[in-house]
């Protein structure tokens, strides 16, 4: 009984998370649609990603105080993240995405055009400068040129969540060349999670089964830019590294 009684608080739990999460965000991107009609929005980009790295901050808090999920960090206490970087993970949940921009200085991110166009969450997106991910070799160049003004940029090599079942996905080499227009590092960040926690292609909305759901985000290693490295290169060391983290805390 007391464990059912627990289950039952914490689904409630999981549910009103994204709940507020929808409400706040909805919020913001009104006030949002406002600032896009106004002459120059370009220079409250910054203020607007400050302002969503706050609100992620915010829901990373009230999991923690709620006990929703147990996230770990390791690594991202005893450094300095920098600004102007190329930060790479790989992805299996829908939460690990608020989360690390939650930490990383500046950040925008590479939105799926369904997104942009979103009314919920579009306005919000364009007045924080992320770039849309259907512009081909526009996508590099507007990604890469506000990674060279000092913007962090959080790129999923995948291009979407992990297939259930499988540790990675195809890796591609998009951000290799964005870095590397950029003149940037990249830097890895590895990510574990419990199942079931908004894996592809199941909706948010049924709380997963193992509870409470556990996340591990370590802060691995850095490709400093190199003249001339080929981006398959660069894409294939990302991949071997992460299967190499995963394999280690997962051994078959």
């Amino acid at each position: 009984m007391t464990r059912r009684i627990a289950r039952i608080r914490w689904v409630a739990f999981y549910c009103l998370s994204f709940v507020v999460f929808g409400a706040v965000g909805l919020l913001l991107n009104v006030a949002c649609v406002v600032f896009l009609a106004l002459p120059a929005r370009e220079r409250y980009g910054a203020r607007v990603r400050a302002m969503i790295r706050r609100l992620f901050g915010a829901w990373l808090a009230w999991h923690h105080a709620t006990g929703v999920f147990c996230i770990e960090w390791e690594g991202f206490e005893t450094e300095v993240l920098q600004p102007g970087t190329v930060y790479i993970a790989n992805h299996p949940t829908i939460v690990d995405a608020t989360f690390i921009l939650a930490r990383l200085p500046d950040a925008i991110c590479i939105f799926k055009p369904s997104l942009m166009r979103n009314p919920a969450v579009g306005p919000a997106a364009a007045m924080a400068g992320y770039v849309r991910g259907d512009t081909g070799i526009d996508l590099i160049k507007a990604a890469a040129e506000r990674v060279g003004m000092g913007q962090s940029l959080l790129v999923f090599p995948e291009g979407t969540r992990t297939q259930p079942g499988t540790a990675l996905g195809k890796m591609r080499p998009g951000f290799a060349l964005i870095a590397d227009r950029a003149k940037a590092p990249v830097r890895l960040i590895v990510i574990q999670a419990s199942p079931g926690i908004g894996a592809r292609g199941v909706p948010w909305w049924p709380a997963p089964r193992v509870w409470p759901g556990r996340l591990r985000l370590t802060l691995d290693r850095t490709w400093p830019y190199e003249p001339g490295r080929p981006a398959a290169e660069l894409t294939q060391a990302v991949e071997s590294r992460i299967c190499e983290v995963l394999g280690e805390r997962n051994p078959k």
